[in-house]
């Protein structure tokens, strides 16, 4: 199973997105916000940007489609259009060309559906 790369970036619904935060995020707060504990949220970073996808716990959350990416930066996987949990790391600086426009093409997916909520501590970005 694969991630597939996002068609089309608006969403079907508009949202009302809060402004984006710019708060620093331990990468182990990030990890405690995996969905596992009922009432915390659930994060998905990008490239060091933290999203909050509590919204989408049905597929963030344990035993969803996309739950190896909840608490962590998703990067490589993201880019890699992987749902291995190996691949869910935040190294994406060595990827090529076209891996990078597929990870732009999802942090802009994810930008538009989901608010901004800081910045991993120690990202590269």
């Amino acid at each position: 199973m694969s991630a597939p790369v996002p068609k089309n970036f608006e969403p079907k619904v508009p949202l009302q997105l809060n402004p984006p935060k710019d708060d620093p995020i331990s990468v182990d707060v990030l990890k405690q916000a995996d969905g596992s504990v009922e009432g915390r949220p659930v994060y998905v970073a990008i490239m060091g940007t933290v999203f909050d996808v509590s919204d989408n716990r049905s597929s963030y959350g344990p035993g969803g489609s996309y739950h190896v990416f909840a608490g962590k930066d998703a990067s490589r996987a993201l880019a890699k259009s992987s749902v291995k949990p190996e691949d869910a790391i935040a190294k994406w600086d060595d990827l090529g060309d076209k891996e990078k426009g597929v990870l732009n093409d999802w942090y802009t997916f994810f930008s538009k559906r989901y608010n901004i909520v800081g910045k991993v501590v120690g990202s590269s970005l």
